[in-house]
This record gives C-alpha cells, structure tokens and sequence, in this order.
C-alpha cells in the first residue's frame, strides 16, 4: 500500500521549465513514476529531444508547447490546448523561472540594478506561477482535487550570506544572489500558503519545494565555501530534488498541504 501510494499512474503532470537543469530531471523522474506529462517551456527542438527520450524510455504519453508564462494571453491559449488535446491535468510543476536573456543583468548589485530587469524577473517567477495557478488550480478546485508544486529556493527563507561568494565563479562568471531572486522566491512561498488556504477544503493541495545550492559547474571556491555552510558538508545533487518532488506529487503527500519542504543538507538547521 505504501509504495502505490507513490505512484503517478493515471495521473497528469504539467511541468514549466520542463528542460533546465532540474527540469529535465523532473520529468524523467515523473515519467518514470507513471505520470503522462505536458512539458512546458520556450524552446520546441530542446521539448522534442526530451519527449522522444520519455516516450521510447517510459512508454508514456507527452504533450509539449512553447509558453511564454508570463503572458497571461499565452496562458490562456495553453490551458485550452492542453485540456482538449492531452487532458485535464491533476498535478501542476511551476517549475520555471529566469535569469533573463542578459545574465550580466540579472547579476548586477543592487545599488545599479535595473528596474526593467527586475520587472522581467519577476513576471516569470511571480507572475508566471499565479497565471499558471490561476487557470490550472481553479479547474483543480472546481473538480475537487489535484496538487500543485512550486519550485522555490532557500534564499526565499534566508538571507543569502555573502562571504560565500568571495571567489566564486560560475561559468568563468562572478555570481551572487540577486535581491530579486531573493523576493521572487520569498513570493512563491506566499503564493504557495495563500492557495493552501484558499482551495484546502475544495481538495487541492499546494507546497513549495524548495532546493539547497544544487552542484550545476560552480568553481571550487564556491563549493567549498557553500559546502561549509551545511551540516551535510556538501551541495546538492540534481537528482536528489526529483524523489521528494515525487513525494508532493503523489498521494503519498495527501494531508500535506501548505508546507515548504526544504531539501536543503540541513542548511535551515543553522
């Protein structure tokens, strides 16, 4: 009884950022529980080469489309097209976000960031998840039941602390934490608790999953100074986010519902 508690058989899974780094994980992970899913994100060659692979791999049935989610008009038209040719959905990923096209941009300090690059932010990783939410989550509670899961950050729970950057590089590029990554995050986690509230007696559950700093290249003076930071004493691995994402997409969650579920090496614990 346990282990088909964990089990996605049956079920409808629409995932945004289907083809990033964890997304990608994401979706094996889904399909290999049982899950049909709708693979949502802004590139149609990079969503057919991941199809292909699920399909071949998993034998499940797939349903792609490029979506701009935060245009709301885009949103619309996506709803439409998934319900009539893939199906009602019954568990919601809102898994994308940005770092813009300009990632110089999106790096730059406070004191000279550009409101325009914040606003570009925020309308993926904000505004996005509540167009998403909105049409998806409404047709959830209207029926009565679904999940969905929001892709957060532990810098949406914390500050993120700065020594950690000193000599860090990712992609022969500094990086940082930027403030609007920091409160788009801090978003999603209202947002999350919000719909919680609001659709918990109408059958749909709603949770944050939230990342610790996952190992995607960083150069070793970023690892050493994150990783000491954790009680673990490392970074995350890609793969280790897909099993609890599994968790609070299957029954195997089902009175869980509001919650931030932190898969962190016990970063919160300090």
């Amino acid at each position: 009884m346990v282990q088909k508690s964990f089990s996605l058989k049956g079920k409808r899974v629409l995932i945004t950022g289907a083809t990033g780094i964890l997304g990608r994980l994401f979706c094996e992970g889904l399909a290999e529980a049982g899950a049909d899913i709708a693979m949502i994100d802004l590139n149609q060659e990079s969503l057919d080469e991941l199809s292909s692979k699920l399909e071949a791999q998993y034998q499940v049935e797939v349903f792609t489309s490029v979506c701009d989610i935060s245009n709301s008009e885009q949103v619309n038209q996506l709803f439409d097209r998934v319900n009539s040719e893939f199906g009602e959905i019954h568990v919601l990923h809102n898994n994308a976000a940005t770092k813009t096209a300009d990632v110089g941009n999106f790096l730059e300090p406070f004191e000279s960031y550009q409101p325009e690059t914040w606003d570009e932010v925020m309308a993926v990783n904000v505004k996005g998840m509540f167009l998403m939410a909105q049409k998806f989550g409404a047709a959830m509670a209207e029926r009565g039941s679904g999940s969905i899961i929001q892709t957060g950050s532990i810098y949406g729970l914390w500050g993120a602390d700065q020594s950690i950057y000193k000599g860090s590089e990712y992609m022969g590029r500094e990086i940082n934490t930027p403030a609007v990554y920091a409160a788009s995050k801090a978003g999603v986690v209202g947002l999350t608790q919000h719909l919680a509230a609001l659709w918990g007696k109408q059958g749909v559950r709603v949770n944050t999953l939230v990342p610790g700093g996952v190992f995607s290249g960083q150069n070793d003076e970023f690892v050493k100074n994150y990783s000491r930071r954790v009680p673990m004493g490392r970074m995350a691995r890609a793969e280790e986010m897909v099993a609890p994402l599994i968790f609070l997409a299957s029954e195997a969650s089902s009175y869980i519902t509001g919650q931030c579920l932190s898969v962190d090496g016990g970063l919160g614990c300090w």
